[in-house]
């Protein structure tokens, strides 16, 4: 039986995370890695490879990075190297459970990821399921969100999984008008869409969860499952609504990685058979463990528990 590929492409960006005596620590993080982190720990590794689509630079923290990636059993194969740019970098503060973050990333090398468009063709021709996220979108140059995008919706019409977490950052854009624009034209290259309600609320104006569901399935998205937080969820596709109500809610030390979490989880149970229901639980009980620790990225073998 041939093995199969979950594709996860974005920004991987080094980290300093505070820790409970105020000191940092050092870490790789970003949206789109953290997600493919918790894909690997969920998915079993006798028939699923999972691989990290992704530019960095030739310096020592990019060897770093990628050396972490590979020894967590993240496949290399689609991390190319710029002769001039280096990771961008990230620094969290955490009050009351929430967090902040401080960005120095204008010349990240992931910005020109999509700048091959033969490239990212290939690395989604191979891959069963395809994964990205509006951060991936909103460092791009304007064009090669184009080049990006027209890539994934090539994929979905060849019958792969394409998902894409709408994660708003409104200050990575240069406008609320061009952010709204590009994720609701992303969506239509979506099988899934997975949105957060409190952000969609913010940005979109909607009303509920089944506004917010129903917008994305009106742009093109297959399947929408709208996050909230650790409250009741709702996901709206071909065969119609449903609803998950009753969750167990925790309070946080840490939501860094919480819907990441959720969508590694969620998106490894769906890829090995599970239906909706049982897919969006486990990503909640995932995304649960992750958000009692500080940091993004949690032991897979506790996260796979």
């Amino acid at each position: 039986m041939s093995r199969k590929l979950f594709v996860s492409a974005g920004e991987c960006m080094l980290e300093m995370a505070t820790l409970a005596n105020g000191d940092f620590r050092l870490g790789f993080a970003g949206d789109t890695l953290n997600t493919a982190w918790y894909a690997r720990a969920c998915l079993p590794r006798d028939t699923w490879d999972v691989a990290y689509f992704t530019r960095l630079g030739t310096d020592p923290y990019s060897a770093k990075m990628k050396a972490f990636f590979a020894e967590n059993g993240i496949d290399t194969r689609f991390v190319s190297a710029d002769p001039v740019r280096q990771p961008g970098l990230y620094l969290i503060e955490i009050k009351e459970g929430e967090r902040s973050f401080t960005y120095w990333r204008s010349q990240s090398a992931a910005k020109l990821l999509a700048d091959d468009a033969d490239v990212l063709d290939a690395a989604f021709a191979a891959a069963d399921v395809v994964y990205f996220s509006a951060i991936t979108l909103a460092i791009l140059a304007p064009e090669r969100r184009e080049t990006f995008v027209a890539a994934v919706m090539k994929a979905r019409k060849a019958g792969k999984l394409t998902v894409f977490d709408t994660n708003i950052r409104l200050r990575l854009w240069e406008s609320a008008e061009v952010m709204k624009a590009s994720i609701t034209a992303a969506a239509a290259s979506a099988e899934i869409v997975l949105p957060s309600f409190d952000d969609e609320a913010a940005v979109f104006g909607d009303a509920s969860l089944d506004a917010c569901a129903e917008r994305y399935r009106a742009a093109g998205a297959g399947t929408v499952v709208v996050k909230n937080g650790g409250g009741p969820m709702l996901a709206l596709g071909p065969e119609g609504i449903l609803r998950i109500d009753g969750v167990e809610k925790v309070q946080p030390v840490d939501t860094t990685g919480a819907g990441d979490s959720f969508n590694g989880g969620f998106l490894a149970a769906l890829a090995e058979g599970a239906d909706l229901r049982l897919a969006m639980a486990r990503g909640h009980a995932v995304s649960s463990k992750v958000i009692m620790q500080r940091g993004a990225l949690m032991p897979m073998d506790e996260a796979a528990r």
